[in-house]
């Protein structure tokens, strides 16, 4: 949670030559070279560890001033998106809904309850009973114990892989950023306009990718904020199966090659931006590759089997002991089984939208915002950040 305690704001500031009366106390703010601050104050995080609630206060930084940023645009912070986090109103012992797999295990749960209570019924009815010896539990534990360790390990490798390959381009987005914005081309009439629709199509590549890997085929059109990005007049190539984020590399590629020929970059330089190029489809390849590759089909039919196996087995290794108190045991035993093998589900495609992937627009998002802020002051013309000799 974030909120600000804004300072009193007056007529007077750096445009204003009346100053306040000698008796009264000036509450202006004290650093009066930041003339073209509209909002100043306090910027207060509020944190939650577990439920106890901490706030951080920070004053709101005077080095860099605002360009041309509306009048009433709330202040941020970095990763403002992506660290964003509710306060839990009840533990998460008590969740069953957002967040959880209880809609995934629901089915299976029930319909052992069902079994076990015909077992249990039958074996009070008939004269004989249909209790199995309880050594055979320890056996079929092991199996299902390493098939449900190896699925839960790989799929949040899987998930693991895909953050790191969306902060790898996220890294060479901002390198690329920086490199361009300072040593790009400046000399002819057109080159800053140039600099900037490089600059917007590196974040569009993140859009591109994310896009690409939640199959949202031509969804500039239905993005606002992605279609502002993209050079005009750009419409891809995504029906006859190219990519966007191949066919925006190469508008990048383009770049630098212009760069070398009009001397921007030298030989090392070019070589550089062109491996930060390669290593972002390298990262892109990485993410692919687990979009395209699940788990084997084999893997998953064998694993569900035995699983189903163990659950049917342990009522009749119960049902002597125990009687009708199996059927909740049976419940609980499939609740956790079950649970574990649905979250390596949950996690093995980790770059979707729902609550347990990877937060792909708030990533994108706060890499948007850092990369417009840079892009106001390089248009502004601010030589001391993005144009050094």
């Amino acid at each position: 949670m974030v909120y600000f305690d804004t300072l009193p704001t007056t007529a007077s500031s750096s445009r204003s030559s009346s100053p306040p009366h000698p008796n009264t106390p000036d509450t202006r703010p004290t650093f009066s070279t930041r003339s073209s601050f509209r909002r100043t104050g306090t910027l207060k995080i509020e944190r939650y560890v577990g439920q106890q609630a901490i706030t951080i206060s920070r004053e709101m930084s005077p080095t860099l001033p605002e360009h041309n940023v509306p009048e009433f645009r709330a202040p941020t912070f970095p990763l403002s998106h992506a660290s964003r986090q509710k306060p839990r109103k009840w533990p998460l012992v008590f969740r069953f809904i957002k967040g959880s797999i209880h809609h995934v295990i629901i089915v299976p749960i029930t319909l052992h309850a069902l079994f076990t209570t015909l077992i249990v019924y039958l074996d009070q009815s008939l004269h004989f009973s249909l209790g199995l010896p309880s050594s055979i539990v320890p056996s079929l534990s092991i199996v299902v114990g390493l098939m449900l360790v190896f699925r839960n390990s790989s799929s949040y490798d899987r998930y693991w892989g895909g953050r790191q390959g969306i902060q790898r381009i996220v890294s060479i987005v901002r390198n690329l950023t920086r490199s361009f914005l300072i040593c790009g081309p400046l000399e002819k009439d057109g080159d800053r306009e140039e600099t900037e629709k490089t600059v917007r199509c590196l974040v569009a590549i993140l859009y591109a990718v994310k896009n690409y890997l939640r199959g949202n085929w031509g969804i500039a059109g239905y993005d606002p904020a992605y279609n502002d990005l993209l050079p005009r007049g750009m419409k891809g190539h995504e029906s006859e199966g190219l990519g966007m984020p191949l066919e925006l590399c190469c508008v990048i590629e383009r770049y630098i090659k212009r760069g070398v020929n009009r001397g921007a970059f030298n030989a090392p330089q070019s070589a550089m931006l062109s491996g930060q190029v390669n290593s972002l489809l390298d990262a892109f390849g990485s993410m692919e590759t687990i979009k395209l590759t699940p788990i084997p089909v084999c893997h998953q039919i064998h694993q569900k089997q035995v699983l189903a196996l163990y659950c049917c087995v342990l009522p009749f290794c119960l049902v002597g002991e125990l009687g009708w108190w199996s059927i909740p045991v049976i419940v609980m035993v499939c609740f956790t089984l079950y649970g574990i093998e649905g979250i390596g589900e949950e996690l093995e495609d980790p770059f979707g939208d729902d609550k347990n992937d990877i937060r792909m627009d708030e990533i994108i998002e706060d890499v948007r915002a850092e990369v417009m802020v840079m892009l106001r002051g390089f248009n502004s013309g601010e030589g001391i950040y993005y144009q050094g000799e």
